[in-house]
Formats: structure tokens, sequence, C-alpha cells
């Protein structure tokens, strides 16, 4: 029975990327040299090699879903949310209260998207990335692909920056931030290199030392919070352009969601996946990026604070925080550091699946060998991006949410419009069959076409759109609202044509 919308008479091979480990006995295995028993050997240490193919449901097994939201509360907690807080009130001139305010209702909304597009991955068995394919088709999808993976490896990019400069303000710059990168980059990825499980165990527990370091901070720092610096009422333009801050930093998650929830038992309930995705970016993101509106409103006030800022960004602000504690606070600096693991070993993870979408034949290349290339690439583009760390995180944030928004959209028309909300319209089969797939044109050209207006609307340090000019920057919104919009007559276009192709060469 066919539950695709776009389908054919004919049945697909079975997609399978998986390895089989049961069929090769120990005594083999020692005399094997193949690659495939050097797979099977590291398998037998528990390392996840199964990539972007999808979950069966037999092995969809795992009933710990609390997991999922500790595994986005650790990607939350730490000193991302603190620094693009920052940005409201060191970049934007914003007061605490206008900042606070931004945060606090764009993220309950902005959050909504990936909460809700992780929901598909215990009812399908599908990464993020392959599930798209249902909407923009097998061979369209690459573009879709190329931009996510752009996205995630500029957080990862970001993680790694903050992360080594951080540890570079607390050895007084004895480590530089080039060394300090390198140890962020190699231990992310090492803790990626488990896959599925390996994440999920350690993002269980990570996030308390993240936590505790933050409080610390905020202890010993925070009776500096309230001298705040004087600032001008906040313009219309300003507070929209911040909230599309906000929404570049929450949005693109969505784009890789369903990855930390594939081996969940499919009996969950889509409501409590919902809950603990949406709870574990809200719950810590909004006060953590409250935090930093106030570090950066009162960053201007403190010689010692500014001082850390000018030397090593976000990081020297930190630990000149917690210099009055001595030792103890280079401690809970380093802490506050390697905090960032959690979120780079996700993006990590990601990173590497993507990859083997992008090329249909990477797919046989084991997923843990694109994340080395991904940490052999980030490392010198990070020691660039470090010479510049808040203009490229403002810039950076502000271009992701244009095509995020425009993505999260469509995929999400297709799934309530066209195939009315049901879990069941995506055949994990069909998933390597083109032909049993959307050509993908619709979701294209409707993302292609809402640019039209999205540049006008663009309020860049490179670029201002002229209704940019006065409205600030909106591109974010209207990304998320016409792209959709323009989707639904192009897709009924493209299923009459494909129906009727269908039935001429039938």
């Amino acid at each position: 029975m066919e539950t695709s919308i776009d389908h054919t008479m004919e049945k697909p091979e079975k997609a399978s990327l998986d390895i089989r480990f049961t069929d090769i006995t120990s005594a083999e295995l020692q005399r094997d040299r193949s690659p495939r028993a050097w797979l099977n050997k590291i398998a037998s240490w528990g390392i996840e090699l199964r990539g972007i193919a999808p979950v069966p449901i037999e092995e969809r097994t795992d009933k710990r879903f609390i997991n999922v939201f500790f595994v986005w509360f650790t990607m939350s907690t730490n000193l991302l949310p603190i620094v693009t807080g920052m940005v409201g009130t060191l970049s934007y001139g914003l007061s605490l209260r206008d900042a606070s305010l931004v945060i606090l209702f764009f993220s309950l909304f902005c959050s909504i998207f990936p909460a809700y597009m992780g929901t598909f991955g215990a009812k399908t068995g599908l990464r993020q990335m392959l599930h798209s394919r249902f909407t923009f088709g097998y061979y369209l999808i690459t573009i879709i692909v190329i931009l996510n993976l752009c996205t995630i490896a500029g957080f990862g990019i970001i993680d790694c920056v903050l992360g080594g400069m951080t540890l570079s303000a607390v050895s007084d710059g004895k480590i530089n931030a080039t060394a300090g990168i390198v140890i962020i980059a190699i231990c992310g990825m090492v803790i990626s290199f488990g896959g599925y499980k390996t994440l999920h165990q350690f993002e269980r527990y990570s996030w308390i030392f993240a936590l505790v370091a933050i409080l610390v901070a905020t202890g010993v720092g925070g009776k500096h919070l309230s001298t705040q610096v004087v600032t001008e009422p906040a313009s219309g333009s300003t507070i929209v352009s911040f909230a599309g801050v906000i929404a570049g930093f929450l949005i693109p998650w969505a784009a890789m969601s369903s990855d930390f929830a594939v081996y969940c038992d499919p009996s969950v309930s889509s409501w409590r996946i919902f809950a603990y995705i949406y709870g574990g970016l809200l719950v810590p993101s909004v006060p953590l990026m409250v935090l930093g509106a106030a570090i950066g409103a009162t960053t201007p006030m403190i010689p010692s604070w500014e001082a850390g800022y000018d030397s090593y960004s976000a990081g020297g602000v930190l630990e000149a925080m917690l210099h009055p504690v001595g030792g103890f606070g280079k401690f809970i600096s380093v802490l506050l550091a390697f905090s960032l693991l959690g979120n780079l070993a996700a993006a990590m993870y990601s990173i590497s699946l993507n990859f083997q979408i992008v090329i249909p034949i990477m797919r046989r290349i084991p997923r843990l060998f694109f994340t080395i290339i991904y940490t052999a690439v980030a490392i010198p583009v990070s020691i660039y991006a470090a010479k510049s760390f808040f203009n490229s995180l403002e810039n950076f944030l502000y271009v992701i949410a244009y095509w995020s928004a425009g993505f999260i959209g469509v995929v999400m028309t297709e799934h309530f419009l066209f195939r009315k909300g049901n879990f069941d319209e995506y055949d994990p089969d069909s998933c390597e069959s083109p032909r049993r797939l959307p050509s993908g044109i619709a979701g294209i050209v409707a993302m292609a076409l809402s640019f039209g207006l999205i540049v006008p609307c663009m309020g860049q340090a490179w670029y201002t759109g002229p209704l940019a000019e006065t409205t600030g920057d909106l591109g974010f919104e209207v990304a998320l609202v016409l792209a959709p919009i323009l989707y639904v007559p192009i897709r009924v276009i493209e299923l009459k044509f494909c129906t009727t192709r269908f039935n001429k060469s039938n």
C-alpha cells in the first residue's frame, strides 16, 4: 500500500545503510583485516556506525525519553546563549528591560519549531534532513543540506572560538586562543564519535557542571550587574533587529531536531517529545540570554570587565567576573569553557549525518570520518573567526535565520496541508527512491522567490535594504510567512504535473 503523496507502482529496493555485526565470529574477526572487520571491532566498543539510513521500527526501543530533554537542556546550558544575550545590550544598545522582553517573547515563539520538528524522529525513524526529502525531493534536498551544514558548522565554530578564548583568558594568555580552540574542537570530536547513545549519556549529566559554573560566576560578579550603562529609548527597528538574532539562535535547531530522537520507541506521545524539546531549549536559554544581556549592559561600566572583553571577548568578561575568587575562579572559568562541549559534540554528530546525504555515495563512508574532516576544517576557520568574534556572530545568526525560517514554513505546510499531519505518510522505504518522492521544485522555488521580499527587508552590516531602513531587519518574519504562502500554489501545480506525467508514462 502506497502511503506517500508522490509515488509509482515501482517497489524500491529496501534502503539499508546499517552494518550487521552478528555474522562474524571473534576468531574470524581477528583473522579478517578487511574494513568491514575493522568497523565491526569499533561497533563492539559501543560506537554507533549507523549513518543517515532510516532506523527500523524494531530498533526504535529507547524508552528513556527524558534523555531527549537533557540533550537540549545541555546544548542550551553554556556560554552560547549568554553571548547571544550580550548582543542585545552591548551591540544594539538596548536596555536590560527591553532586551529581556524581546528574549522572553521571541524565545517562547521560536522554540515551538524545533520542538515540533523533533517529534518526527520517533514516529518515522528518519533524521531531519532525510525526512526533508519528502518535501524537497531526492536531488534538490542537497541545496537544503548544504545550507544546513553551513548553519550547524557555524554554530560549532562559534563554540570553538568562545571556548578557546575563555581558556586563553583563564591562562592570562599563556595558552593562546589558537591552542584553546584546538583543545575544545578535539574534545568535541571525541565525544561525538560514540554517536547517539554516547551523546545521550554525556548530555544527561554534563549540564550539572555547566550550570554550577554559571551560577558561581553570577554569584561572584552579580553585585555589579545593577550598574547598567545608560541607554536611549529603544526604537522599533532596533527591537525587531534583535528579535531576528533570537530567531537566528533558536530556529535553526529545527533542521537537526529529530536526529536526537530517532531511536525512541514510537509509542511515545508526540506531545511528550515536543514538551521535552521545548522545555530543554526554553528553560535554560531565556534566563541565560537575560543574564548575558545584563552582563553586556554592565561591561562598559566595569574597567576590568571591559579590559577582559577587549582582550578575550566574552570569555574575558566571564574570567574577570570570577577574578576575585582567585584560583577557584580560574577553575570555574575552565568549566565554563568546557560547558560548550555538549553543544559542539551534538553539532558535530548532526554534521557527520548531513555529509552522508549531500552525495549519495558518501553514505558508504562511516559517519565518524566526517567528524574528523569537520574538525580539521573548523580549527583554522575558528582561529580566523576569533579575530572579530562578535561581528561574526551577529552577521552569522542573521543570515541563517532567513533560510531556516523559510525551510520550516515549507516543511510544516507540506506536513499539515498536503499530508494532513499524518506521520504514516512518510514511508521510510521511499526516501531512497526519487520516483516516490516529490521533485522538490515547489519547495526550492518557493524559498527562492521569497527572497525577492526578504532582501529589501535585510538589515546587515554589509547591506541594508530599503524597507529595513525604516522597519529594522524583518527578513526572518518575511521568510517564515511568505515561503509557505508561495509553496501552496506551486506544490498544487507540481502534484498535478507529476500525476499527469505518471499517467502518460504508465
